[in-house]
């Protein structure tokens, strides 16, 4: 399990050697075609930042080789904000009195069509707070169920789960699954997640193994920014997590994502630390030059200006139209949400965007387009950095 080699990374070690990392290291990783943890450690370095150019061009180039021009396009539905823990920075925990919705099956086949009348969406997300009892593996099941006539992909992001019931999932049509670890500093992750099932750290953290193990085609994996204040050092555990999933569940396919903090109605939590524009920037195009295969994901957590500027440089999978709500598409439209969507931006319009900057929006998930026509490089623009205040 993961958990047993994490245990062997210290993270007071790896936050020294990322400070310590020289331009003479970025130009050593920006040199090689193939990078391991120390390269990856270097281009997440403050010593890159000179070298920002340089790496968004690497990204680029890489991107297109293996993904052609195309953006794959998908859209989340909450189903259930039911949830048992409480997680001290999410809209979802436990303690916050707001109403509690987890959908009936014909709400959830509602949601479904409506999903449907936006855009011609293939690929779905099924969310759902940590319920074990609403939102647990009978009601699942029946959601996958209905939802198999509608969508060609369907992922979830749930509650870890036991190997024989990622298992299960995948016999009723499952395709992927999501979850964050949120932060591997282990010892600090318990002070976010003091009570509920999300507050056992190996458990989650080894769900992905689990997930592994059943044979689940696609994991998705994240941490979340704001939660530590040492980011490159939470990315760079994931970079590790993501080479050890690689190399014993080989024939899976695999996506991260940098999701940064966002307001939720009365959780209170200040994040540890705020990423700028151009460090997330670094982030994605670290990532994307140290595994050139590994999907990158974009939510509508992130401001159009940078998913229209990231589209070209690194990324390769979006939401579109996300509400973040249970119900949200036809059922309670304006029921509170999770945390706050800040492209809010219609599909259409988003799909419309990416055509305007040479990219072509895919619906489904084995569509792809390889159009190499020549057009003008795409560069990084230091414009872009407008921290979140």
């Amino acid at each position: 399990m993961f958990s047993d080699e994490l245990r062997n990374i210290d993270w007071e070690e790896t936050t020294k050697c990322i400070a310590q990392k020289t331009d003479t290291d970025v130009r050593r990783a920006l040199s090689k075609t193939h990078l391991d943890i120390d390269d990856f450690m270097a281009l997440l370095s403050p010593a890159a930042e000179p070298h920002l150019e340089t790496m968004a061009r690497l990204a680029q180039h890489y991107t297109e080789k293996r993904f052609g021009r195309t953006m794959s396009m998908f859209i989340p539905l909450y189903i259930s904000n039911a949830c048992t823990n409480s997680c001290v920075y999410c809209g979802f925990h436990r303690e916050n009195p707001m109403p509690r919705t987890t959908l009936s099956l014909k709400q959830v086949e509602d949601e479904y069509r409506a999903i449907k009348r936006l855009a011609p969406f293939e690929n779905i997300l099924i969310v759902t707070g940590e319920h074990p009892v609403k939102a647990g593996i009978p009601y699942l099941t029946k959601a996958i169920d209905i939802a198999k006539r509608y969508f060609s992909n369907i992922k979830i992001e749930v509650m870890p789960l036991t190997a024989e019931e990622y298992k299960e999932l995948t016999q009723h049509g499952l395709n992927g699954v999501i979850c964050f670890q949120e932060t591997y500093h282990s010892d600090n992750y318990k002070l976010y997640h003091p009570r509920g099932m999300k507050s056992k750290f190996e458990w989650r953290c080894n769900a992905f193994d689990r997930m592994g193990q059943a044979g689940v085609h696609s994991i998705g994996m994240g941490v979340l920014i704001g939660l530590e204040k040492e980011w490159r050092t939470d990315v760079t555990m994931m970079a590790y997590h993501l080479r050890y999933l690689q190399k014993h569940y080989w024939r899976t396919k695999y996506s991260v994502n940098f999701p940064r903090m966002r307001p939720a109605l009365n959780e209170g939590f200040q994040p540890n630390c705020i990423m700028s524009d151009r460090e997330l920037a670094q982030a994605t195009f670290a990532m994307r030059i140290f595994d050139h295969d590994v999907d990158i994901s974009y939510s509508t957590r992130e401001p159009a200006y940078i998913r229209d500027n990231m589209c070209m440089l690194g990324v390769t999978t979006m939401s579109a139209g996300s509400k973040v709500n249970p119900g949200g598409y036809h059922t309670y439209p304006q029921a509170l949400e999770q945390f706050s969507v800040s492209d809010e931006r219609t599909a259409e319009e988003i799909g419309q965007r990416l055509k305007q900057l040479g990219r072509e929006p895919v619906w489904k998930d084995w569509d792809a387009s390889f159009d190499f026509v020549p057009t003008a490089s795409s560069s990084f623009s230091p414009s872009i950095d407008k921290t979140r205040k």
